[in-house]
């Protein structure tokens, strides 16, 4: 107790808390839009349900992955060696979690476009309540390690890390089910969201080869066509809405 009053009067522990958040909520996007998806392709009365189970058991993963990160700093520690390049276990999860990212959004993209072929439905239904959970906690095993990675090079103190994870798996909480909304109201967003998530899987793919890719740059991607989509949607609601003036003129 004692430690961790001492710990709250450092102002640069205050600092790296505040600088941890941010990060934690930033990569929690990531995940979030993923679960999002993934959700909603459950039956209405089991999305909630779903999407709260997810994160609170992935808030359980991180923390008990905390609680072993002097382990997951040597998972950067090379294993073996492919034509010069070597490869961590880190780096291998990485690659699989990249592989899956695509294989996911990939089936998911076809799935929206030819819903026929498969005889599956685009709405609710589509996935087991089970396997839901199961794909959210894979994923979110490989954003939590890349994360726990990065923190360790921001602070040493595992209290403030553990804060970090609280206060943003919390925001996550509370955007899932307007997120989710959203999406489920905005087809063109799913395959925006998707689009996203191959660039995801991309970027963790590369990060597993040893080609870093600066994070603002994946962001400001993400911004832009987010914002591009912002104003067609706002274009589209301007035409239904003078369609609609017409129609009652």
């Amino acid at each position: 107790m004692t430690d961790l009053i001492q710990l709250a009067t450092q102002p640069a522990v205050w600092v790296a808390l505040a600088t941890l958040v941010v990060m934690e909520v930033v990569l929690g996007v990531d995940n979030l839009i993923f679960i999002s998806i993934l959700t909603n392709k459950l039956p209405a009365d089991q999305q909630t349900r779903a999407r709260r189970i997810g994160i609170g058991l992935a808030l359980i993963l991180r923390l008990g992955l905390l609680g072993t990160v002097a382990f997951i700093v040597h998972l950067t520690e090379p294993v073996f060696s492919v034509l010069g390049q070597d490869f961590s276990w880190r780096d291998l999860i990485l690659i699989g979690g990249g592989l899956f990212l695509l294989w996911k959004a990939t089936k998911e993209i076809h799935h929206s476009v030819d819903p026929d072929e498969t005889g599956e439905k685009t709405v609710g239904g589509t996935i087991g309540f089970g396997a839901a959970i199961g794909q959210i906690l894979l994923l979110d095993l490989v954003f939590s390690i890349d994360s726990i990675i990065t923190a360790v090079g921001m602070t040493e103190h595992v209290p403030v890390m553990m804060v970090a994870v609280v206060v943003a798996v919390i925001v996550m909480l509370v955007a899932a089910e307007p997120l989710s909304a959203f999406i489920a109201r905005n087809p063109t967003v799913v395959m925006l969201a998707l689009g996203f998530l191959i660039m995801i899987g991309m970027t963790l793919i590369a990060e597993g080869f040893g080609a870093h890719v600066p994070k603002g740059y994946i962001y400001t991607a993400m911004a832009f066509s987010a914002g591009v989509e912002g104003l067609n949607m706002l274009a589209r609601g301007r035409r239904r809405a003078a369609g609609g003036g017409r129609n009652q003129a």
